[in-house]
């Protein structure tokens, strides 16, 4: 089912968009991200508030709903794409943005035309599969490169500069948060990969649900506590460290 997207609520109040069961969005302004800049930390916000939360899991059960009732793919695939289209076409009545759900109804898209094209129903939650996978990879990749994603997005949400990778104490803590972020990429990968190829769509749906939003918001909590002290801080430029530590550090 539709992840934060299996991934993650914006800081204005603006709902997440629709993950589906395609693609599970990878961390940026959007689905909570923007949370880690925040004074307090909105667990509402951080999974979308309400109605971001039902555009985001809503395409995804009824696909696995509708094909464990019936065990028809096509109508799975109809019913989900009609929910998807359906948010979406609510937010042109009401004259909101499409922006939080153009890449969910990208995400239903993929997961449908690539069911379709196989004829088998697990291949609809595939691409969040992918997904994760590399998302994996870069988290990964930033920490050994010592430029920890949770950083460079903290960075960028706060309008600060690259000082914060000269500070002992804060790199340290953005690897840690960093670390967390891999771990929950490598979690869904080690739950949902079996199923996916075992074809439990029944299940593979289940825990792509728990583990998509309600896991994205408790990751995004976590992190903002371990990036708090460098929020509150404001820091711009980065604090004196000994040159021993840096050394040590580099």
């Amino acid at each position: 089912m539709n992840e934060v997207n299996d991934t993650p609520a914006q800081s204005n109040g603006e709902p997440a968009a629709p993950s589906g069961g395609g693609a599970e969005q990878p961390p940026r302004g959007g689905r909570g991200v923007q949370q880690l800049g925040a004074e307090e930390f909105d667990v509402v916000a951080s999974m979308g508030g309400v109605r971001g939360l039902i555009e985001s899991i809503a395409p995804g059960l009824v696909f696995v709903v509708v094909f464990v009732v019936s065990r028809d793919l096509t109508w799975s695939l109809v019913t989900s794409i009609a929910v998807a289209v359906g948010s979406a076409l609510w937010r042109l009545i009401a004259r909101q943005t499409l922006t939080p759900v153009l890449s969910g109804l990208i995400g239903v898209g993929v997961g449908a035309i690539w069911a379709w094209r196989t004829g088998q129903a697990e291949d609809y939650f595939v691409w969040g599969l992918y997904v994760n996978g590399a998302m994996a990879l870069a988290t990964l990749g930033s920490i050994l490169l010592r430029r920890p994603l949770v950083g460079l997005v903290v960075a960028n949400l706060l309008g600060h500069g690259s000082g914060w990778r000269s500070d002992v104490r804060a790199r340290r803590l953005y690897t840690i948060a960093t670390a967390l972020w891999l771990g929950a990429f490598l979690a869904r990968l080690a739950v949902q990969l079996p199923l996916y190829l075992n074809a439990s769509v029944g299940w593979l749906g289940t825990a792509r649900l728990v583990m998509g939003v309600p896991l994205w918001a408790l990751v995004l909590y976590v992190t903002w506590l371990l990036v708090q002290p460098m929020v509150r801080a404001g820091r711009k430029t980065p604090s004196v460290t000994s040159e021993n530590d840096s050394g040590n550090e580099e």
